[in-house]
């Protein structure tokens, strides 16, 4: 009897440790099983990655489009070119290096354009045409080295008036600066190279920097920014004339208007790339003849007027305002603030006043 009682004492012994042994094995399993939840459920904290400034050093915004130039390039005076926008070269050579393009009306319907840039490089540059008086007050607006190949009488008279630095193909110094395309028909034959307008430059003993404390001709956003109000503008007509009708096509994937004319994509002949800008202003100007040649003439020099922004595929109104004597040009927003515009290429057009309803805009 003891015997047995004692075995059963053992018995029951022995299963009260298995059973203690099991319930501390499947505790620590659970402990395991709940560190490793809360470590995989939890994320380990970690730096975040660190993204270093663009560095600008060495360079400024461009006073011509606002975007960020090398300052051996941004404190450079640009030049002016006088393109002709005659159909037989009607793809100029060189416009593409432009950073500024305005068009406006000569005699006969056709138009000419001005071209300015702070970056030129190449030996064909043209083909070049005379100065207008209007067009040789713009280049004055940029302190810009302007460079033509004859003028008028009017131009001559501008040009002397606001002492502008000027490179004419007709004078002494053409020699040095232009050339002849003899393969080509004159008068649209005249073409101008860096190294000769260099030279130009050297003989003439221009100043190739702007001067301290130059204010530049825009205010430029910091980055590309759309317009807050206004109407659509995707495609832009400029009916100059019969002649001249260019017009822009807005492509939304990289935001650039192209430009068009005489039936075809309005090309650089030395790229054979299509002329594209960020920004178009419409400017409106009282224009009329102003002899029996029908040399055009422009209110353009203590003046104001209205005009159109476009870009990103809207367009706003604005107003403009020029003083001559201060070489001063201004655009205003809706509200009378200045007007800014976002950093790239603009196309000007300089368009009489009282035909608002020449200009087609989808």
């Amino acid at each position: 009897m003891k015997k047995t009682a004692f075995t059963v004492i053992l018995m029951l012994t022995a299963l009260l440790f298995i059973g203690c042994k099991k319930e501390n094995k499947n505790n620590g399993d659970n402990a395991i099983k709940d560190y490793e939840s809360n470590v995989s459920a939890t994320p380990i904290p970690t730096a975040a990655p660190v993204i270093p400034e663009e560095s600008h050093e060495g360079e400024m915004r461009s006073m011509l489009t606002g975007l960020w130039v090398l300052e051996e390039i941004g404190k450079k005076r640009p030049y002016a070119f006088q393109f002709s926008n005659y159909k037989t070269v009607k793809n100029q050579w060189g416009i593409g290096q432009a950073d500024i393009v305005y068009e406006a009306l000569v005699e006969g319907g056709i138009t000419r354009l001005l071209a300015i840039g702070e970056n030129y490089s190449g030996d064909r540059f043209g083909s070049m045409r005379s100065s207008r008086h209007y067009f040789a007050s713009i280049a004055d607006e940029y302190d810009a080295i302007y460079i033509h190949f004859g003028k008028t009488k009017y131009a001559k008279s501008k040009l002397a008036e606001l002492k502008i630095d000027n490179l004419d193909g007709i004078e002494g110094i053409g020699t040095t600066v232009f050339y002849r395309d003899n393969s080509m028909k004159a008068p649209h034959n005249a073409f101008a190279s860096l190294d000769g307008i260099l030279a130009g430059i050297k003989k003439k003993g221009y100043e190739t920097m702007y001067p301290e404390g130059y204010e530049p001709h825009f205010a430029f956003y910091s980055e590309d920014t759309n317009l807050d109000t206004g109407s659509a503008a995707n495609k832009v007509t400029i009916d100059f004339s019969s002649y001249a009708a260019p017009y822009l096509d807005y492509n939304s994937e990289d935001k650039l208007y192209y430009r068009y004319q005489f039936g075809g994509p309005h090309k650089d002949s030395n790229t054979d790339q299509q002329l594209t800008f960020k920004n178009i202003i419409v400017q409106f100007v009282k224009e009329r003849d102003i002899d029996r040649n029908h040399y055009q003439t422009m209110d353009f020099e203590d003046a104001s007027g209205s005009g159109y922004y476009i870009s990103n595929g809207k367009k706003v109104d604005i107003t403009w305002k020029k003083k001559e004597s201060a070489g001063r040009m201004r655009y205003y927003d809706a509200s009378g603030n200045e007007l800014t515009i976002n950093p790239g290429k603009t196309y000007i057009a300089i368009f009489p006043d009282n035909r608002l309803n020449d200009i087609g805009i989808e």
